[in-house]
């Protein structure tokens, strides 16, 4: 079977790998890439663990193959810091114990940060809507929420 030649963008640089067809978009930036942050939880697209932005769009890097990289700006949880000036949404989530094991924390931060983006007023129910496809086994959800809200309402307060 012959390699893919894909060129990208991931998290503002530009990138270039080979990849098998049927190698999932998660794999390749784990696997090519070093990029770590992006879990896999359950390799069908149930969990988010995985999540990431493909042209600003959220999606489960498990479910998206790499070669569909191909000419797209894909974003991670490795972009979300600006150097190492941690993101308002990970400063939240550290200073609100919104996270126990790490697992999904990645995948979450990615779609609250989307979340945001789209909305920068959301409601308690709206949160809560577009974090359901993240699933979380340690936290309630309740600081999750909480670090959410707590957050679009500083960045707000900032803009």
């Amino acid at each position: 079977m012959s390699k893919i030649h894909v060129t990208t963008t991931v998290n503002g640089d530009a990138q270039e790998f080979l990849c098998e067809a049927d190698e999932t978009l998660l794999d390749v930036l784990r696997d090519r890439l070093g990029l770590t942050g992006a879990k896999e939880g359950c390799g069908t697209g149930d969990c988010g663990a995985c999540s990431v932005t493909v042209d600003g769009r959220l999606v489960c890097s498990c479910l998206m193959l790499g070669a569909e990289a191909e000419g797209r700006e894909v974003e991670t949880i490795e972009g979300m810091a600006d150097g190492e000036k941690l993101h308002p949404l990970q400063r939240r989530f550290i200073d609100m114990a919104a996270l126990q094991c790490g697992i999904c924390t990645p995948g979450i931060l990615v779609a609250a940060k989307s979340l945001l983006e789209r909305n920068p007023d959301p409601t308690e129910e709206e949160v809560r809507y577009w974090l359901a496809g993240n699933l979380c086994r340690c936290t309630g959800y309740d600081k999750i929420i909480r670090a959410v809200l707590e957050t679009a309402a500083e960045m707000r307060e900032a803009s």
